[in-house]
């Protein structure tokens, strides 16, 4: 019988990982192939090959017309994008099936991927999926199917001037209580920019006025939207990535983010170009205002795949990296005055000091990245002023030259 003799039907492509699926990026070749083991001389028909890419959506909704009636309406929709069928063994032209001896056959492959193509996705309501099926054909048998799925990976670039460009916002609310007007919370936030990879860190620039009669607590979390749209009908899904959360703000006072780090852990990149298939990302700052409704403020973001060029642009600098305040570079004055002497800046102790590297403690979390990222500002060292006095004067006992000699 051909099931005791079909000992292996596999696929195997190129460049996949022991356990895990291939990753490929639109526009590549897909090579791989296709395993049949034997363990004994078998009859066999044709070997078929088809590659699939498509992103689909499903959900349904429950509605109810009256007192007593109930339906429910389902939503689908499919696009396809890629589709590609190839013949590994066909049939001989009489007619009769092709005889394979025991043993290991391998029937290799190779297609393209087109040029667009969204990122792999699983999603409550919907995917993006991709993967290569086999078919062997065999005389008076079932069909024998294996499958073998990779994963797309669509690239986004934040190197460009959109991604780059800073995102800012302000936003205020009345906090109120029983019809009594509790004062007014205010939220002015700012990031470097818009395009981000997973593993940065986002510096947080932000101020929170609280002219209310209760302490409120300022939260920042990056939010993923899913959103899956059929028959002109859109279904959203919302979930926190990661988030942070600030000390209380007493009631009449002031909290500022210079540069609040936010690191974004592993997830997918963002589905901008797919019609049915949105995958979105934001910042919401929000400030928890105790006896009425959040103060929310979003900020746009785009997560990619290949991360910013170190030089690139002015935004990539180190308060990108490791979030450390460049705000002192505002204060520099546009005519510059003369220094003052080091000895009155700086005694000799206070030198030694300034000189060393500052403790782990003393940082706290914001430095994320390796110690020696770290810049000491230059108004802690300033250099000595310049004198006209030789500080080397010749010595007396040196004979000046004569100049009429």
């Amino acid at each position: 019988m051909i099931f005791d003799r079909l000992k292996r039907f596999s696929i195997a492509l190129e460049g996949a990982e022991r356990d895990g699926p291939a990753a490929f990026s639109p526009g590549q070749a897909v090579s791989g192939r296709v395993v049949l083991e034997l363990a004994a001389a078998a009859r066999l028909g044709a070997l078929r090959l088809r590659a699939v890419g498509a992103a689909r959506v499903h959900w349904t909704e429950s509605r109810s017309a009256g007192s007593s009636t109930a339906y429910t309406q389902s939503y689908s929709d499919q696009v396809e994008f890629l589709s590609h069928r190839d013949t590994l063994m066909a049939p001989p032209d009489n007619g009769e099936a092709t005889v394979l001896q025991a043993g290991r056959h391998e029937f290799p492959f190779t297609f393209q991927l087109p040029e667009t193509l969204a990122t792999s996705f699983e999603g409550k309501h919907g995917s993006v999926r991709y993967w290569v099926k086999a078919k062997l054909h065999r005389p008076w048998s079932t069909v024998k199917k294996a499958k073998k799925e990779f994963t797309v990976i669509e690239p986004i670039d934040i190197n460009t001037p959109a991604l780059l460009a800073p995102q800012a916002g302000a936003k205020e609310k009345l906090a109120r209580a029983w019809y009594c007007n509790r004062g007014q919370v205010s939220v002015t936030a700012k990031i470097d920019r818009k395009g981000y990879t997973p593993g940065e860190v986002i510096p947080i620039f932000a101020e929170i006025d609280n002219c209310t009669s209760r302490a409120v607590v300022p939260k920042a979390a990056i939010i993923q939207t899913q959103t899956f749209i059929a028959r002109g009908t859109k279904k959203q899904k919302k979930s926190v990535v990661t988030s942070i959360t600030g000390d209380p703000i007493p009631a009449g006072k002031r909290e500022v983010w210079h540069g609040r780090a936010l690191k974004i852990p592993p997830v997918g990149p963002s589905i901008l170009q797919c019609r049915i298939i949105q995958v979105e990302y934001s910042l919401k700052v929000c400030v928890d205002i105790p006896g009425t409704s959040k103060l929310l403020l979003e900020l746009p973001l785009v997560i990619g795949t290949i991360p910013l060029h170190p030089f690139g642009s002015r935004t990539s600098s180190v308060s990108s990296q490791y979030s450390v305040n460049l705000d002192w570079l505002s204060t520099i004055p546009e005519q510059l005055e003369a220094p003052p002497e080091y000895s009155a800046v700086v005694s000799s102790p206070e030198a030694e000091q300034s000189l060393a590297p500052p403790c782990r403690s003393e940082l706290g979390d914001i430095l994320e990245g390796p110690f020696f990222a770290y810049i000491q500002e230059f108004r802690f060292r300033p250099p000595p002023l310049y004198s006209e006095v030789d500080p080397n004067p010749a010595s007396d006992s040196i004979r000046p030259r004569c100049m009429t000699c």
